[in-house]
């Protein structure tokens, strides 16, 4: 079973070429207080981000996958996210959105998993401590 997913109405904007490549039967949720519908295969999740996110988290049973900077740092910030996946590429870019800027108080992880990729990138998996 493919895992559901959940982006900010900006990381939406730029995935829809992607999106329309991956697993149909992934479902898709797109979180934004501006846009009044959504399409490919996607539920648009609006109104208070809590209860919301609370209820697709029993639902879905497989966990959510999440994308946006915007989004996580909500996400985050409400304590809503069991477990953080960082792929780390070997790259220095020296512009663009900073991961979770603005965060308000600092949320101590524990490592729970690391796998180095043949490309020399790093998947690190934590969850909070």
């Amino acid at each position: 079973m493919a895992r559901p997913s959940a982006t900010g109405r900006t990381t939406c904007a730029w995935q829809i070429p992607f999106a329309e490549t991956i697993d149909d039967r992934a479902k898709k949720y797109v979180v934004s207080s501006t846009l009044s519908e959504v399409d490919w295969n996607a539920d648009l999740v609006r109104g208070d981000l809590g209860p919301a996110v609370q209820r697709l988290k029993q639902e879905s049973g497989a966990g959510l996958w999440v994308g946006g900077v915007t989004l996580l740092l909500a996400l985050a910030e409400q304590g809503l996210i069991d477990e953080y996946e960082f792929l780390v590429q070997p790259v220095l870019a020296g512009h663009g959105p900073t991961l979770l800027a603005g965060l308000r108080e600092r949320i101590q992880l524990g490592l729970v998993d690391r796998h180095e990729l043949r490309s020399g990138a790093v998947a690190l998996r934590y969850r909070p401590a």
